[in-house]
């Protein structure tokens, strides 16, 4: 595993699932962890069973001066932000576009999309005047296919495949580290979201199917190595079995 001693990592959407499997890894590593999300008591416990190297910031990623004051907060407590996490999504409203309300379609868009040019935007400039930085994103293979009741869902990632792509275009040559992770099926709690709704084909699978969070935990703390370069400004994918090999998950 990567030593990520002295480095800060901000994780949004920290609360559960893969974001505190996340948080976990990269405190593992040795990294100083902001932890994010709209949830303040599970992020406060997490951030207690982490130790002094953990903060805790309640913080709705579809809200741009809430995002920037906690990536601002980060650097206060600890220095720097040398990694964001762009990880805060959701699945809801899963529906047909002909009968999907807008107001939750919308939000959707605020938090899945918006959300990572948020945090992306307001971590830039730290990373930019220290002339070096990682930020990752939790994708989605409907980045790049369509499915059937996730209209916003589908569109949302693909829009936050666009961002990782055009932060690498711009900002590479300033040290910034830019890249996407699609994990497949995760065994969280929005595949349990996912198979109560009953519908297209993922709400269909066994639960065996699903990985478990630390798989793109560690994904995501591989990605913080120069290993990880000659990805740089593309999406990774979990369901690659030469990158399960490389990450020891076969």
């Amino acid at each position: 595993m990567k030593d990520l001693t002295g480095k800060t990592a901000v994780i949004t959407g920290a609360s559960r699932g893969i974001g505190a499997a996340t948080a976990t890894a990269f405190a593992a590593a040795g990294a100083n962890i902001c932890l994010l999300a709209r949830s303040e008591t599970q992020i406060i416990e997490l951030a207690k069973d982490i130790g002094p190297r953990a903060m805790a910031r309640t913080c709705d990623v579809a809200d741009y001066a809430a995002v920037d004051a906690a990536i601002r907060a980060a650097q206060a407590a600890f220095g720097s932000v040398d990694i964001l996490i762009n990880n805060a999504g959701v699945i809801a409203p899963i529906s047909a576009l002909a009968s999907v309300d807008p107001q939750e379609w919308s939000q959707m868009i605020d938090i899945n999309l918006k959300g990572v040019f948020h945090g992306t935007r307001a971590a830039l400039p730290i990373m930019q005047a220290q002339g070096t930085g990682t930020i990752l994103t939790v994708s989605s293979g409907a980045a790049h296919h369509a499915v059937e009741g996730w209209s916003g869902y589908c569109a949302s990632k693909a829009g936050a495949a666009m961002l990782t792509e055009s932060l690498h275009l711009e900002h590479h040559k300033d040290g910034i580290r830019s890249m996407g992770l699609s994990p497949g099926t995760v065994a969280t709690q929005m595949q349990k979201d996912i198979k109560a709704s009953g519908i297209n084909p993922v709400s269909q699978l066994d639960w065996s199917a699903h990985i478990a969070a630390d798989w793109p935990a560690k994904a995501l703390v591989w990605m913080c190595s120069s290993a990880a370069d000659p990805y740089l400004g593309t999406e990774l994918s979990l369901r690659d079995t030469a990158l399960r090999q490389e990450l020891g998950l076969l």
